[in-house]
């Protein structure tokens, strides 16, 4: 029965993992967009170029921090998995 227990957390971290990893794609797809939205804006007027770098770069930063977080929930969740020693 324990191992039976061991065995159901063990798939219950696996497939969080799994789902916050597919977390991270949204980050990639949303700091896509964006790049491609400032690579039009500087292509229509060049002289922005400045001020729309610095904000597409913090917008960017920002975005990744959610990516970021979803990896290390998925690392926590296979690799220190407390309920793992209890049972």
């Amino acid at each position: 029965m324990e191992e039976l227990s061991r065995a159901i957390v063990l798939a219950g971290s696996a497939i969080g993992a799994g789902i916050a990893m597919v977390a991270g794609l949204g980050p990639g797809i949303g700091e896509g967009y964006a790049v491609g939205k400032a690579l039009e804006a500087i292509g229509r007027q060049p002289e922005c170029k400045s001020d729309v770098t610095s904000t597409m770069i913090l917008g960017v930063a920002l975005a990744e921090t959610t990516g970021i977080y979803s990896f290390i929930i998925a690392l926590l969740l296979v690799l220190v998995n407390p309920l793992i020693g209890r049972l």
